[in-house]
């Protein structure tokens, strides 16, 4: 993807910017309901996400993530529930909605015959939009997408990253201030995905409102502003990313060193800090923010005042897989490993 120097800039009109909505959470939901069996659905999630922001909704598979895009939308009528997205009412004005979103669903949502710049025409056509502002608009979107050379090229010959890129160009097509996002890089290489990560940071950094649901927690730690953990159709936990990081444990400081000996002796110089000691590994927590440099500096003096030296430490934080195990109750991979493995032992 060019470099943002070079790469060009949508125009206002095409910014997501917030001057013609009200001055409102950009999606407001109480109580919103959806249930397809009596565990299986969506049930009572509240939510609000401000303008100019990214709020992620992360669960398992079937948790209600995809429902609950697919309602906020207005494809989804819920059986109870209020919904307002940029100030109006989803169930008495779908229409006025309808023309402030943008939707990016799991499957591609473009036309495998037709070029890129068929498929823009056509989502144009479907939105009512004059020819010239197709033309217009389709010009910049592909070349903010860096589809420019492939234009006129059939979509089936497109790689799975371009085709993701037409899709996200298509669901602007319109100017939507607010983007659904449905896993938008499943699927996608590594490059592929960074590439849609700045797209979405540029997006955002220019107004627009965007709610994500992913099954990769590193892209709603590197994107979000707000989480939502839903589980079982139920939201169970919301925050900033550091905030919901910092309820699952303290960031910890490991110190290995050449031997058990100097480890004890490193334990021992730090016993006011709550350290411990297994086999060669010294463990102790650090607090966050500059007081966790300090605590770093203080730690490095102190074993080195003791006389040994760490061959190397690691600074561990908390992460989202955390926030993630334990709100849902589901088993890490090695853990449930570990419980086989214990399990075969006992037969």
């Amino acid at each position: 993807m060019c470099s943002s120097a070079g790469r060009t800039r949508l125009p206002v009109s095409l910014r997501g910017g917030t001057s013609s909505m009200p001055a409102v959470p950009a999606i407001s939901v109480a109580g919103l309901t959806k249930s397809y069996t009596e565990t299986t659905g969506l049930f009572d999630l509240d939510l609000e996400v401000p303008a100019g922001s990214v709020t992620a909704l992360l669960g398992p598979n079937g948790a209600g993530k995809t429902t609950a895009v697919r309602l906020l939308a207005t494809l989804l009528k819920p059986d109870r529930g209020h919904m307002r997205i940029g100030g109006y009412d989803a169930a008495r004005q779908p229409r006025e909605v309808q023309a402030l979103i943008g939707l990016t669903g799991q499957s591609a949502s473009v036309d495998m015959k037709l070029t890129g710049k068929g498929n823009l025409a056509m989502f144009g056509r479907l939105h009512h939009l004059p020819w010239r502002t197709i033309r217009e608009r389709s010009r910049l979107l592909l070349e903010r997408f860096d589809l420019a050379t492939a234009a006129n090229k059939p979509v089936q010959s497109y790689s799975g990253g371009m085709r993701r890129k037409l899709d996200l160009a298509v669901s602007l097509i319109a100017e939507p201030s607010i983007l659904f996002l449905d896993e938008p890089t499943t699927g996608l290489d590594p490059a592929s995905r960074q590439a849609l990560w700045e797209i979405i940071r540029d997006l955002v950094a220019q107004g627009a409102t965007v709610l994500l649901t992913t099954q990769y927690l590193d892209e709603a730690d590197a994107l979000a502003d707000r989480i939502t953990f839903i589980d079982a159709g139920r939201r169970i936990a919301q925050g900033a990313p550091a905030e919901l990081k910092a309820q699952v444990g303290q960031t910890q400081l490991r110190l290995t060193f050449r031997s058990t000996g100097d480890a004890e002796t490193a334990r021992a110089a730090l016993e006011r800090s709550a350290a411990v000691r297994s086999g060669a590994v010294v463990q102790l927590p650090l607090p966050g923010g500059r007081d966790g440099l300090d605590a770093l500096k203080t730690v490095i003096d102190a074993v080195d005042r003791a006389g040994v030296s760490p061959e190397r430490y690691d600074v561990q934080e908390p992460t989202l897989n955390d926030v993630y195990f334990q709100l849902t109750g589901h088993q890490r991979p090695d853990e449930e490993t570990k419980k086989n493995s214990a399990k075969e032992k006992t037969r």
